[in-house]
């Protein structure tokens, strides 16, 4: 190890990886440190259940928000593909058990599926007239994501050219997001299908003045300029894996394993133990690849965050025998599972949850989504289990703030299960925890997580998936105009993880945008102390 370095990553995560790996192109010396046995942080695949060889991404799941970009001018090899079923929502009318399908290749499917919830095609016309606000939004925003932060006026500016921009950025931008839903769509259940990605991870709900649920939306509805999520072959951990070896490729350097004992900022002076050895390294620059909270305990300054900023959300993995059977009889399970499997996520059903949980308990109704990675990517199983018919599957719960979880989290995560298991298996004609793989010990295949284990384990603050509540994509404060939103206070120390404006999400952007302002600050001192001399700044970036 060299007692000094251009550039200090503090977090092996995605995007620690995807900014060691535009430092290292450039040039420049690059040392990432994990606190992990392993590469990858939220992104890694873990083989979760020992006695059976399938490596579940145990964190995230599915792409959306990574530009292309990004996979260009690093040249990953990542295979995105798509799911041919967007989701799946049962119900129950008149009766009978059916269910809304809304197909990713398909319209005709889409529009018959809605016909048949709602008496015509009406609301899927309404519904797609909604979603292009999303996509109009996207077009004009999306680009800005890998750039300077823009301020609100003149990001508003790209929304004058039209009545439908203007419209878009009205009912984005600057009215809560019940709003233009009610405005926009009539039925409940399509409501409450269009609000659930204004909700994963943060604890919100349709009139929230904060307009954190529209900040929420747009994070899952612009990544791209499509907003389409798609399935990573061989899971989050292949994502992780490949960015690991573009790095190393690139010259970056990588300790695990690492305990963090002091940080001296202004210095920026790294001191940590390895292997029961203590060392310490000097950075030109630091990267934060944590949250502020964490920051915080090591700067000394107390941390403050935002009522926005709790998380909300409890994830089950799971490992299958076989797929359950559905109670609806004219959808196939394989395109039920293999979209996002939706389970009281009505729109009033959802505003009655997040009264329950505001007030401390848990909802009566636990809304929750299901998502099956092996019916479009198998490749995470072995052959001997895909042969078998076994499929993983996460659950997704919403309006479960860390609040619930605190005080006696292993009680309240059992409780909580029970209650999210419950809601799937009213639409399953065999319940699900009789299609469980089974272990040696006896045990099921599954793996809760709360809002509290989620920080144990990552540091996210209050297991917010965001770290923070989800930031506009422009300038909120006159200061931030110009700057990439990765700046800290202290000289050369620059946050480029989740943390940073415009960060959350398996993105990379933040890890982008944080090596960009490196070589922009390398480019406009190129004598200075920062200049190493066999810096080659790329112009690609």
């Amino acid at each position: 190890m060299r007692a000094k370095y251009d550039v200090v990553i503090l977090g092996a995560g995605h995007n620690g990886l995807v900014a060691a790996s535009y430092l290292g192109r450039a040039g420049l010396s690059v040392l990432l440190l994990e606190k992990s046995d392993y590469i990858g942080g939220a992104t890694t695949s873990q083989k979760v259940f020992p006695d059976y060889d399938a490596r579940l991404s145990r964190y995230s799941y599915l792409v959306s928000l990574f530009p292309e970009k990004i996979i260009r001018e690093l040249g990953l090899k990542l295979e995105l593909r798509r799911r041919d079923t967007g989701s799946f929502t049962p119900y129950i009318k008149s009766g009978h058990y059916g269910g809304l399908l809304i197909s990713n290749v398909d319209d005709k499917v889409s529009r018959k599926s809605m016909a048949d919830l709602t008496g015509s095609e009406a609301e899927f016309n309404r519904m797609k007239e909604f979603y292009n606000l999303a996509r109009v939004f996207a077009e004009r925003a999306w680009d800005s994501m890998l750039e300077p932060l823009v301020s609100k006026e003149e990001m508003e500016q790209r929304f004058d050219a039209d009545h439908v921009s203007r419209e878009a950025w009205r009912s984005l931008v600057e009215e809560p997001l019940g709003q233009s839903l009610e405005r926009y769509l009539q039925d409940d259940l399509v409501r409450g299908l269009v609000f659930t990605d204004a909700k994963i991870g943060v604890f919100t709900h349709p009139h929230d003045p904060s307009l954190l649920q529209n900040r929420c939306f747009l994070y899952h509805l612009i990544g791209n300029k499509t907003g389409e999520w798609k399935v990573p072959v061989g899971g989050m951990g292949a994502v992780a894996r490949e960015l690991e070896q573009t790095a190393r490729k690139a010259g970056a350097e990588f300790l695990t394993n690492v305990n963090l004992l002091d940080l001296a900022l202004p210095d920026r002076r790294i001191e940590f133990e390895t292997e029961g050895k203590r060392q310490t390294v000097d950075a030109k620059f630091l990267l934060v690849n944590f949250g502020r909270n964490v920051l915080a305990k090591y700067s000394g300054d107390k941390y403050q965050p935002e009522a926005t900023d709790e998380g909300s959300v409890f994830k089950i993995n799971m490992l299958l025998r076989r797929l359950p059977k559905l109670k609806t009889t004219n959808i196939a399970p394989e395109q039920a599972w293999s979209g996002t499997f939706h389970s009281d996520e009505g729109y009033e059903q959802m505003k009655g949850s997040y009264d329950h949980a505001s007030k401390g308990r848990l909802p009566e109704k636990t809304p929750c989504e299901v998502y099956c990675h092996t019916l479009t990517d198998d490749t995470i199983l072995s052959p001997e289990l895909r042969a078998n018919g076994f499929h993983t599957i996460t659950l997704f719960g919403l309006d479960a703030p860390y609040s619930l979880f605190e005080k006696n989290n292993a009680a309240m995560r059992k409780k909580a299960e029970e209650k999210f298991l419950t809601s799937m298996n009213q639409w399953l004609n065999e319940p699900l925890e009789s299609c469980l793989a089974i272990a040696r010990d006896g045990s099921p295949c599954l793996e809760s997580k709360s809002p509290v284990d989620i920080e144990e384990s990552l540091g996210m603050y209050h297991g917010n998936i965001f770290q923070d509540a989800p930031a506009w994509p422009f300038a909120t404060r006159p200061e931030q105009a110009g700057t990439w939103g990765v700046e800290t206070e202290w000289e050369n120390v620059f946050l480029c993880g989740s943390s940073a404006h415009r960060g959350g999400a398996v993105s990379g952007i933040p890890g982008h945008n944080a090596a960009r302002k490196v070589l922009e600050i390398l480019k406009q001192t190129p004598d200075a102390q920062h200049r190493t001399s066999n810096v080659e700044l790329s112009e690609t970036i």
